[in-house]
């Protein structure tokens, strides 16, 4: 009995068993505390819907064989410029999310090509460069939102130039506006519809992509690169591919985001926002050489929840305290560390 319940905790995945326990514990706990389980299990949605696309962008980085994509703040930043641009011309409601997410493809199909190209230079060692060109991304376009003279007064500083650290979404009547759209009611549980339809539709983009040609020569380029290329198969061009694809729904993914969160959050917003999306789809059961659509759900759904149960969980019975934010730390930081060590020295690439 013992060894078959090990075998399934080895199928399911230590990470995602784990974590899976521990959000099972959590509710329950939410519970005899006397939270609201509806009100906490609606959050928990919302937030898997504003969170999806940006674990989602995981799967064409890890397919191609660069491993998680550290560098998910430069699809971010291409996203938010996109968003910027159509508030500066005072877009509103879903035309400011039909031309922000047009403008988001533009710009993240280049700044994914650009990274591509790096990505190829410095084989061996992409997910530490990846961080660190997530991080000074960051830092340039904090130079672009002070620099750039935007004129709009909704996102500028009341006194001097540059704009806000973050811009209120509902000022330009896209606050929620996919969030609430169809949404509905089970009971006291609110169901976000249009977040979870564009995840889902998301979601069957990137099966059908990886069902084409093109998918199929990146996926075995990433897990067999030798072989692929005696194949005669154009390793570093499909790596390329996979970038800017993974880049375009960093940007598409920051767009559902900020309209979930009510927010656009700009300079340092966006810097470690790669650290939850990587910590997520490992614990869905993800390696940093294989991912799968059920891996990128699985994870955001746990991890998600986690983070959204716990959080009133610690506060409440640590009065007076804070360890919401260190919990989370200390888990997605663990679930990081514990998937690297499992990564065979040259053995995935």
């Amino acid at each position: 009995m013992g060894k078959k319940i090990g075998n399934a905790i080895n199928r399911i995945g230590i990470p995602t068993f784990a974590v899976g326990a521990l959000l099972l514990v959590l509710l329950i706990a939410a519970g005899a505390l006397g939270q609201s389980i509806p009100t906490l299990i609606s959050d928990i949605l919302k937030r898997i819907g504003m969170n999806g696309v940006l674990v989602l962008a995981m799967l064409p980085a890890i397919k191609s064989g660069v491993g998680p994509n550290f560098a998910l703040p430069i699809g971010i930043e291409g996203g938010l410029m996109a968003m910027i641009i159509c508030m500066q011309f005072d877009f509103e409601g879903w035309g400011l999310i039909g031309a922000a997410t047009l403008l988001c493809i533009l710009f993240c199909s280049i700044l994914g090509f650009l990274y591509g190209k790096l990505m190829n230079a410095v084989k061996g060692a992409e997910m530490t460069i990846a961080t660190y060109s997530g991080f000074s991304m960051c830092a340039f376009f904090n130079i672009l939102w002070l620099a750039i003279p935007f004129s709009n007064r909704k996102m500028g500083w009341m006194l001097g130039n540059g704009l806000r650290e973050t811009i209120d979404m509902k000022k330009f009547g896209a606050k929620n506006i996919i969030s609430d759209f169809l949404a509905f009611k089970i009971g006291k549980v609110t169901i976000p519809v249009g977040m979870i339809l564009t995840l889902a539709l998301l979601c069957f983009i990137t099966w059908l992509f990886f069902q084409t040609k093109t998918g199929m020569a990146i996926y075995a380029g990433g897990q067999n690169p030798r072989f692929a290329e005696a194949s005669g198969l154009n390793i570093n061009r499909n790596r390329i591919i996979a970038n800017v694809f993974s880049t375009i729904l960093a940007g598409l993914g920051i767009i559902l985001y900020s309209q979930g969160y009510g927010y656009t959050q700009l300079y340092n917003g966006p810097m470690n926002m790669a650290f939850p999306a990587v910590a997520a789809v490992l614990v869905g059961g993800a390696t940093a050489s294989k991912a799968s659509i059920p891996n990128v759900l699985i994870g955001v759904c746990l991890f998600q929840g986690l983070m959204t149960t716990g959080m009133p969980v610690m506060n409440q019975i640590f009065t007076g305290t804070d360890l919401s934010d260190i919990m989370r730390i200390i888990i997605q930081n663990g679930v990081i560390l514990y998937a690297l060590t499992k990564v065979k020295s040259g053995g995935d690439r």
